[in-house]
């Protein structure tokens, strides 16, 4: 055991000697350099609704309506807005707003962008589907005509951003890169937004090379003129990369690892919690699993099973063991700091192997069966090692588990094709309001972005009739009631398995001064380095 873990070090320093060696040379004044365990699968904003995609897409593209630092909205390329009527939102746009090629910003791109991520192959479906209409009314003015009251629609649309409608017409890019299908455009490799931030190099999975967009049309906090990303999948070699200095931000921080880097010379970590919720899917639509010993039928249609899976897993065990208490189990697809949340409400089903051991004898599988689990093993904090844990948990239940545990690269096209039985994922609302996660993780599955994300297709017409209720109240009272009743329905179902909301821990050198937000978000306008 002692050869094996000196080897397993070696290889770790050697793989950062190797990653650090490939980043010589990129330090400099006003240059931050960050490492991350994963890289943005795109630079297409409208291909992938993951956070760290969207987080590096904005600070090249802009939304009509962005955050401050402490999350509340605030006018980028729309000044103001207004409702016009119950269901009409007009927006006035920002004059004087070059897109990076130097073509002037109008009405006409905001209208092209909306209708390019409501079109085929984007993710971005599930914060356009309950637009109606997007209409240009002036050079630098547009209505969005939504289906119903929609008093949350700029909340909505924080992160839908803006593209050029001439270059993406100019560059064959008018339909989002689809990661279903893995087709690529020029999207994919290159960009031209009007953010604070222009692409230099793009080497997907070895380094992405930002600088300071010097016609950027607004103000610029920070003082960095360049930003260095690297993806890095060793999280021992990440923190080397730290504390040696090769590195000024990483994330995430092996828990493991916080003391450590706390107590070094140069280098501190950020921690706070994080909005976004990790939690389990299950398929519950085929009449026959895809993988899975059970044949001629699907036990997860059955809501034993269901409910066997979820308390035959030890999540204060997880807590302990993997996440070193830093995360907090929920019993609910959002947590604090999302509206709708509420501490009486977000309770689990109690731990208890024998409860789910009859549960599954009642449904017909006293033996239990095997199935197969998709896990990723680099965009959640520690997501490998909890598959892995819920893997031994369920296994005292009799349940088999089949892990396979893949790079993000590959395993979200597999699970956005609903190329799965049992599927791990996180989620972070994008409104700050629970609103979003029913529609994307809840609501059943439609062609318009309705369930877009809800890969295991559960179903309730009765919590889609409160999701369509929800969007519509504008009384918050009588609204948060219907939240709470919309989450009790699919709590009773056992739509799915909340495991727990993760806390952020981000790595970052003192001479580095930054705002981490709730959303995992990472503006590098508001970072600054000192020399």
């Amino acid at each position: 055991m002692i050869c094996k873990q000196r080897n397993l070090a070696a290889t770790a320093v050697l793989s950062a000697l190797t990653v650090l060696a490939a980043m010589g040379g990129t330090a400099q004044a006003q240059t931050i350099r960050i490492a991350n365990q994963g890289d943005a699968l795109s630079l297409d904003p409208h291909s992938l609704n993951e956070s760290l995609q969207l987080s590096t897409t904005a600070n090249v593209y802009d939304t009509l309506v962005g955050r401050n630092k402490d999350l509340s909205v605030a006018p980028l390329l729309a000044t103001s807005w207004k409702q016009t009527s119950p269901t009409v939102w007009r927006f006035e746009l920002r004059k004087g707003v070059q897109f990076h090629d130097g073509t002037p910003f109008t009405a006409d791109d905001v209208v092209f962008s909306f209708a390019r991520a409501a079109g085929e192959g984007s993710d971005m479906k599930s914060n356009t589907t309950d637009i109606k209409e997007v209409r240009k009314v002036g050079d630098l003015a547009i209505e969005i005509e939504t289906r119903g009251p929609f008093p949350i629609l700029p909340d909505v649309i924080t992160q839908l951003m803006i593209m050029s409608k001439k270059w993406c017409e100019e560059n064959k890019a008018t339909m989002p890169v689809d990661r279903r299908k893995g087709i690529e455009n020029t999207a994919s490799f290159k960009a031209n937004g009007t953010g604070p931030f222009r692409v230099r190099e793009r080497q997907p999975n070895v380094r992405t090379v930002f600088v300071r967009n010097p016609t950027y049309w607004g103000k610029i906090d920070g003082n960095v003129q360049e930003v260095v990303f690297t993806p890095i999948a060793n999280p021992a070699t990440r923190v080397a990369a730290l504390l040696s200095g090769e590195v000024d931000v990483m994330e995430p921080v092996p828990v493991q690892d916080i003391a450590r880097i706390n107590a070094s010379a140069n280098a501190k970590v950020i921690a706070g919690p994080e909005l976004r919720t990790i939690f389990l899917g299950m398929d519950q639509k085929r009449d026959e699993l895809l993988y899975s010993s059970v044949k001629g039928k699907n036990p997860f249609k059955d809501k034993r099973v269901r409910q066997a899976f979820y308390q035959a897993i030890d999540i204060v065990g997880i807590q302990r063991t993997v996440m070193r208490g830093a995360s907090r189990p929920t019993g609910l697809l959002v947590g604090p700091g999302i509206n709708g949340w509420t501490a009486e409400q977000d309770k689990r089903l109690p731990y208890d192997v024998e409860a789910a051991k009859k549960l599954l004898t009642e449904a017909g599988y006293p033996n239990g069966f095997e199935v197969t689990m998709n896990c990723p093993n680099d965009r959640y904090v520690n997501d490998g090692q909890i598959c892995q844990s819920v893997a031994a948990s369920l296994a005292k239940a009799n349940i088999k588990i089949n892990l396979a545990t893949e790079t993000k690269g590959t395993y979200f096209p597999k699970i956005l094709r609903r190329d799965t039985s049992f599927y791990l994922l996180g989620w972070t609302p994008t409104t700050y309001d629970s609103h979003n996660a029913l529609i994307a993780l809840t609501a059943c599955v439609d062609d318009k972005g309705s369930g877009q994300f809800n890969l295991g297709a559960y179903c309730n017409p009765k919590l889609d009739e409160l999701t369509r209720k929800i969007q519509s109240e504008t009384d918050k009272a009588k609204r948060d009631v219907m939240i709470k009743e919309a989450f009790t329905i699919h709590a009773d179902d056992v739509g799915t398995l909340p495991l727990h909301q993760q806390a952020l821990a981000w790595g970052v050198s003192k001479k580095v001064e930054l705002t981490q937000m709730a959303d995992n978000y990472m503006p590098f306008k508001w970072m600054s380095i000192k020399p």
